[in-house]
């Protein structure tokens, strides 16, 4: 359930990020001391029983159709950026990453093939988007997915300048000519080795963050998905199939629901999926809301409209609220 404290914090956050402030820290000085001794401990625990790299996915996804007029089958351009969940870390077959399971997707719906580049880093915060979109754009992509948060929490980043440097990545991508998707910061409250007050914290501060992405990403065109309970209630149901060994990034299950979630709103922002008419509880909001709602809701995304032809309204953008229905993830031959 969202609170209206989540959308003040989105606000708060976002504008200290367009103003160039970074901000005290979501959590506030007063427990600093204490929740950095827990966030040690955590650390610890999870140690790196992966390393630091994911499996190589690079390369082409999906069949070469023919063409009745000969001539040449450009393949769709889609780059992964972020965090070690857009590499897969934990994994060792490529196929079981989210950025392959995504490129197959795509090349299963939209019936050509898609050559992936994986430009994420794991360990990455938001301030390393920066380098990530320097090496993507010399591929000139058509989309990029962008998976990134949950080590800005983790850190101890600043909100406001993790949320520019996601939003300076963004505008970057679309004036390039990408479009982009950006699933937000996970719930990390789930997370087994992060003990209390710091769960209850990160979770807090995981949706706050969430919330202000998702302002950030739409005032610069992209489209955002919120993972909150991806890797929130399921997850803490079941974190013995969507947790990886380490109890801290996900099983090869996890990064297929992360990647079931996500590829609905990447077929739509390239023209692939169509738009569904609204539901009870969906549609036009202030992007404020529309971001606190989302911060809490699975699989919920949030991207710029218009209302009686305004782009903006009385209390900012106008945002339109989805809650997609995937079918089975596709799979290319």
């Amino acid at each position: 359930m969202w609170t209206p404290g989540t959308a003040r914090a989105a606000r708060r956050i976002a504008t200290a990020a367009a103003v160039g402030s970074g901000g005290v820290t979501a959590l506030g000085a007063a427990v600093y001391g204490l929740l950095m001794a827990e966030a040690m401990l955590a650390r610890r625990l999870v140690g790196r029983p992966h390393g630091m790299e994911g499996p190589a996915s690079d390369g082409i996804y999906g069949e070469w159709p023919s063409r009745k007029d000969g001539g040449p089958v450009e393949p769709i351009r889609l780059v992964m950026l972020g965090d070690s969940t857009s590499v897969g870390l934990g994994m060792t077959d490529p196929s079981t990453t989210p950025a392959v399971l995504l490129a197959n997707g795509l090349a299963a719906i939209a019936e050509l093939p898609v050559r992936l580049n994986v430009y994420g880093r794991s360990g990455a915060v938001s301030a390393d988007l920066g380098i990530q979109v320097d090496r993507a754009l010399k591929v000139r992509p058509d989309i990029a997915i962008i998976f990134v948060g949950a080590n800005d929490v983790t850190t101890q980043a600043k909100p406001a300048e993790a949320v520019r440097h996601l939003q300076k990545a963004v505008r970057r991508l679309r004036e390039a000519g990408s479009e982009v998707v950006v699933g937000t910061c996970p719930d990390l409250g789930t997370i087994r080795p992060i003990g209390q007050p710091l769960r209850w914290v990160t979770r807090r501060w995981s949706r706050q963050l969430a919330a202000a992405q998702t302002v950030a990403v739409i005032e610069e065109g992209g489209r955002t998905v919120a993972f909150a309970d991806i890797l929130g209630p399921e997850f803490a149901s079941y974190p013995g199939e969507m947790f990886g060994p380490d109890r801290y990034h996900p099983s090869a299950r996890g990064y297929q629901q992360s990647a079931y979630v996500v590829l609905p709103s990447v077929c739509a922002a390239l023209g692939l999926w169509p738009e569904p008419a609204p539901e009870r509880g969906e549609g036009s909001q202030s992007i404020y809301l529309a971001a606190a709602i989302a911060a809490e809701e699975s699989g919920t995304e949030v991207s710029a409209t218009r209302v009686a032809g305004r782009a903006t309204g009385p209390h900012g953008m106008w945002a339109t609220i989805l809650r997609r229905r995937p079918g089975a993830m596709p799979r290319s031959a």
